[in-house]
């Protein structure tokens, strides 16, 4: 008897990268895409390559989107992809014989992720083991804004092929995604009641920066491990001077 599968992703202007993750799902025995309100045809590129698309217009959060997209899932297993990542022919073959086993209820899969153009096996970014597969009715999604997390309660295997991640082709995507990021991380700051000074950002951001490029190894990622280490130092930096300027504003 054959295990179905659901692959769940949500999108949102996501027009360059949807079509090639739903390609690298097609093993899967459905897709399901959420779309958040997309300006730029997401939705309807989605539908094309055969997935079954829900609109959600109101942007609630990674946790609730992702929330949103697991209960419209109708397999025995679900595979939650983000729209930058891939899933090699090797790890569909892996995840495939995971779920027919099913030795474990939940796997996690090491992610090779990309910075402009480069694989970054430093840095902090690899191996980066993610919880993305694991049987419907047993996990959820955290509600956080951002960085959301697979909440499961029981042991976790692992798999050995990565899940392939694009999440910066050019440097304005890493300034783009440092504003949205480090706005969403300032807001969950702010709401968890965590008081932050003006110097906070500063010595965070500087200590950021430490960590990726010499604890982490990011020299050994080339000059693209020197921009990843500018690149985290800044999102960490924004992200407090945001919370204090929002704690400032609201005290």
């Amino acid at each position: 008897m054959t295990v179905r599968l659901s692959a769940i992703v949500i999108a949102r202007n996501e027009a360059r990268n949807i079509e090639a993750c739903l390609d690298s799902l097609a093993f899967c025995d459905e897709r399901i895409v959420v779309d958040g309100g997309s300006e730029d045809g997401t939705a309807a590129l989605a539908a094309a390559k055969g997935a079954k698309v829900t609109v959600a217009t109101e942007w609630r959060g990674f946790g609730p989107q992702k929330n949103l997209a697991l209960s419209l899932a109708t397999g025995e297993w679900v595979l939650s992809i983000d729209a930058d990542e891939r899933v090699s022919e090797t790890l569909a073959r892996e995840v495939r014989q995971a779920i027919t086993e099913g030795l474990s209820n939940a796997y996690e899969m090491p992610r090779l992720s990309t910075f402009c153009g480069r694989p970054m096996r430093h840095s902090g970014w690899y191996p980066d083991y993610v919880l993305r597969l694991f049987r419907r009715g047993l996990a959820r999604f955290s509600d956080d804004l951002v960085h959301e997390r697979v909440v499961f309660d029981g042991p976790v295997g692992r798999l050995k092929e990565p899940l392939i991640h694009h999440p910066v082709l050019r440097l304005e995507d890493s300034l783009s995604r440092m504003d949205r990021y480090s706005t969403a991380r300032a807001e969950m700051i702010v709401q968890s009641g965590r008081r932050v000074w003006f110097f906070t950002g500063i010595v965070r951001g500087w200590w950021t920066f430490v960590q990726t490029y010499f604890i982490r190894l990011g020299f050994l990622d080339g000059r693209e491990g020197f921009l990843l280490a500018v690149a985290n130092a800044e999102g960490t930096y924004y992200r407090y001077m945001k919370a204090w300027l929002k704690g400032r504003s609201r005290g």
